[in-house]
């Protein structure tokens, strides 16, 4: 995210207070995330698969159905609770929520916490090692005004993160971390998610994964989405304009595009689209969701916005080239995007440069630190209270990092370094020592004092 105007979407969220109740939630989160079912460091709940049911109003501003999830308990110890995300509840004035669950099954929701976009759910009964569990719930989404990746600009909704999904469990706890408007807070699990949106025929559906449209009731239509191992499910729904084609790889990309963005504009990104996909498939493993579908609304205020298969964008050559890097930093090498965000934006940054053929040359010599405490590896918690330094550390210096860790263990071992992490990761997730550790393997060069300059730590 933030590829283009980063910075200004950085001074935009550091200008934004916290309500009472978010500011609060956020200070009892800590205690959330510390809290227990053991120190085992297997991530939990796992598996999810999620069924959606959900129809919209003539606008598509409101939408209403039945969301449940089922999942194993990959964990040793019982599991006695799991937690909801309800993201995008940020947007409203706690308790006054866009996103309501009600009517829960398999277990007993609790208070709504964390700036209400957290909701722990007591299951019914303990779920041992090994043994799937499901939770079901009645489910309300009501898409706020504003060009956002959760918001209506005129009568075009972006629906990003409205699906309530389940928080990690491992071995520090819960992560239960707040939202935040300068980057990403979002981290899962890969899950599968089969979604039907009864929406009217006049609205076009782009959506995370796989879609097949039938006949609903008079004037409408049920577009039914599948996706597999993917770590969460976006859509949009509008009178968009579709422009469609397939790159050389194979993979079908559809544009969809509002009314003030013209055809040209879209077959440009339509052919950037395929271009970067086939590119950063050939050097960290091939796409693996068939599709993808882009949203182009040049009066997004955050730049480009990535979800599964799923992205919102300006009309940006490199935005899109980054975006679509997320597919596999972030999408398919998942990672805690709140505690390690450069495990994703540098790394789509790194991948952008790539792709536009830029080896960085020299850019590291432009760093200059604004404190002793700012590091690349700084979680949201820090950039959120420094916000302007976010883009430039996170995105700059850490492609510039990448950049130099290329130099020093020479282009054909960094190729492999990406390539076969990935692979390794493949629907897993990442950590910045297990980076680390995959770099030294590749090297007889102790590479203790490389991190130490360039400030990645962990």
């Amino acid at each position: 995210m933030r590829t283009k105007i980063a910075i200004l979407a950085a001074l935009v969220a550091a200008m934004t207070p916290l309500t009472a109740a978010q500011a609060a939630e956020t200070v009892r989160a800590p205690a959330h995330a510390a809290s227990r079912l053991a120190a085992d460091p297997t991530r939990t709940p796992a598996s999810p698969s999620y069924t959606v049911s959900l129809t919209s109003n003539t606008s598509g501003t409101t939408w209403t159905g039945h969301e449940s999830v089922s999942f194993t308990n990959a964990a040793a110890d019982p599991l006695n609770e799991v937690y909801l995300r309800l993201w995008d509840n940020y947007h409203g004035s706690c308790p006054s929520t866009p996103i309501t669950v009600t009517n829960v099954t398999g277990g007993t929701a609790g208070a709504l916490e964390v700036g209400c976009t957290a909701l722990k759910i007591t299951l019914s009964a303990p779920l041992a090692q090994g043994a799937r569990g499901t939770v079901g719930f009645d489910l309300s989404i009501v898409v706020p005004s504003g060009a956002d990746r959760f918001g209506h600009d005129g009568s075009y909704n972006f629906i990003g993160n409205a699906l309530p999904v389940l928080a990690v469990h491992d071995g520090a706890g819960w992560h239960l971390n707040p939202y935040t408007n300068n980057g990403e807070s979002f981290y899962s699990l890969a899950s599968d998610f089969t979604v039907t949106l009864d929406h009217p025929t006049s609205l076009k559906v782009p959506a995370t994964g796989t879609s097949v449209d039938q006949a609903g009731a008079s004037g409408r239509t049920i577009t039914t989405a599948t996706a597999s191992k993917v770590r969460d499910f976006a859509w949009a729904a509008g009178p968009f304009t579709l422009t469609t084609g397939t790159s050389t790889g194979g993979v079908k990309v559809n544009v969809y595009r509002v009314s003030n963005i013209s055809a040209g504009s879209a077959t440009s990104m339509l052919n950037t689209s395929k271009s970067a996909l086939d590119a950063h498939s050939q050097r960290f493993g091939a796409y693996p969701y068939g599709e993808a579908d882009v949203v182009l609304d040049n009066n997004f205020w955050f730049g480009g916005m990535e979800y599964p298969g799923f992205i919102l964008d300006l009309v940006s050559s490199t935005a899109m080239a980054h975006e679509l890097a997320h597919q596999w930093w972030y999408g398919i090498v998942g990672d805690d995007e709140y505690t390690s965000p450069w495990l994703d934006e540098s790394f789509a940054d790194y991948a952008t440069d790539l792709y536009q053929g830029n080896t960085g040359s020299g850019c590291w010599n432009s760093v200059s630190w604004a404190s002793s405490a700012e590091k690349i590896t700084n979680s949201m918690a820090y950039w959120d209270a420094h916000s302007s330094r976010y883009s430039t550390v996170v995105y700059t210096y850490g492609r510039c990092a990448l950049h130099d860790l290329s130099r020093v263990l020479g282009t054909t071992a960094m190729t492999k370094l990406t390539h076969d992490y990935a692979a390794s990761h493949w629907y897993g997730v990442s950590t910045t020592a297990e980076f680390k550790a995959a770099a030294q393997a590749l090297t007889t060069t102790d590479l203790t004092s490389f991190w130490t300059q360039h400030r990645i730590d962990g």
